[in-house]
C-alpha cells in the first residue's frame, strides 16, 4: 500500500524514510563505497550533461557524495573495507553497511527489519550502540522490527508487540516487561 501512496520506493526515500531487509540486499559485485554512492544517486544535484562535460557543479556534487560515504563507513566501523567487494565482508559488516547506506540518505526515519538476526552477542551489542547514536546524534528515528528482546529492551522508548498482526501491547520496556500478555 505505501508504494501505491507514495509511487515507489524510490520516491519514498524522498519523503525522508530509508530502510533495510531482513535478507540482505546489497549490490554484491559493487565496493563498499561504490554501495554507499549510489544510495546517494537521488539527492546528487547533477544531470547527464553535466556528467559528460564533468562541470564544477559535477565534481562538487561527487565530492559531497564521497565525504558523506566515508563518513558513514567511519560511523558504522567499515571505513577498512571501503575498497573491498560488498560480498566479501563478514554477515555482521554486511549489516552495518546496510545500515550506512540507508543513512547515506539522510533519511527522518530508518525502518530496520531484523538487523539482529545472525549476529553474535559481540555484534549485536555494537549493533545496539549504533542504533542508539543513529536516534540521539543524527536525529533520526528508528522503527525497529527485531525479535532479539534483549536488544528490544535496551535501546527502545516505545516497544509495540505483536501476535499475528494484532497489537497485544504497547508501551515502554518496564511496562512491556510486566505485561501479563506479553
Amino acid at each position: 500500500i505505501y508504494y501505491k501512496w507514495f509511487g515507489g520506493a524510490h520516491l519514498i526515500n524522498q519523503y525522508g524514510i530509508a530502510r533495510t531487509f531482513q535478507n540482505i540486499r546489497l549490490f554484491s559485485e559493487m565496493t563498499v563505497i561504490e554501495n554507499l554512492l549510489i544510495a546517494q544517486h537521488n539527492n546528487l544535484n547533477t544531470n547527464i550533461i553535466s556528467g559528460l562535460l564533468n562541470t564544477k557543479n559535477f565534481k562538487d556534487s561527487e565530492n559531497k557524495a564521497l565525504k558523506k560515504a566515508v563518513k558513514w563507513l567511519e560511523i558504522c566501523g567499515l571505513k577498512q573495507y571501503a575498497n573491498d567487494v560488498s560480498s566479501s565482508l563478514s554477515y555482521g559488516h554486511q549489516r552495518r553497511l546496510e545500515i550506512a547506506r540507508a543513512m547515506c540518505t539522510d533519511p527522518r526515519i530508518i525502518c530496520l527489519d531484523e538487523p539482529a538476526a545472525g549476529l553474535n552477542p559481540t555484534e549485536t551489542k555494537s549493533l545496539s550502540k549504533l542504533i542508539t547514536s543513529i536516534c540521539q546524534d543524527y536525529d533520526t528515528t528508528v522503527l525497529l522490527i527485531e525479535h532479539d528482546m534483549e536488544l528490544i529492551m535496551n535501546i527502545s522508548d516505545k516497544i509495540y508487540v505483536l501476535d499475528h498482526g494484532t497489537v497485544i501491547a504497547c508501551g515502554n520496556p518496564a511496562e512491556i516487561r510486566n505485561n501479563k500478555d506479553v
